[in-house]
């Protein structure tokens, strides 16, 4: 069974910085994608950064130029470095995997900014 494990939540001032990471129980490799969604309370989820195998990663327009994802050097792991932080990037930050017709995600990971 794959298993999607987060890591890196928590408490951040506005303007501060955040490195989520996603660890998998299988290769990093089998998957077509992997990325980071976020769900606040009330609201469905939403993506807010893909990283495709051998493509360009798409960002959520409310995050381009402040998250970047990618896979983390020696690791079998994908990050979500976020610079910049505000009170709206708060919620649950999912990762999610997908490999060919099944979807995978973690148990989520709590991230909240606020002063």
């Amino acid at each position: 069974q794959v298993q999607l494990m987060e890591s890196g939540g928590g408490l951040v001032q506005p303007g501060g910085s955040l490195r989520l990471s996603c660890a998998a129980s299988i290769t990093i490799s089998r998957f077509d994608e992997m990325g980071w969604y976020r769900q606040v309370p009330g609201n469905q989820r939403e993506m807010v950064a893909v990283r495709y195998v051998g493509g360009i990663p798409d960002y959520a327009d409310v995050v381009k130029g402040r998250f970047t994802i990618a896979k983390e050097s020696g690791k079998n792991s994908v990050y979500l470095q976020m610079n910049s932080l505000s009170p709206e990037d708060t919620g649950t930050y999912y990762c999610h995997a997908r490999d060919g017709g099944n979807d995978y995600w973690g148990q989520g990971t709590q991230v909240t900014v606020s002063s």
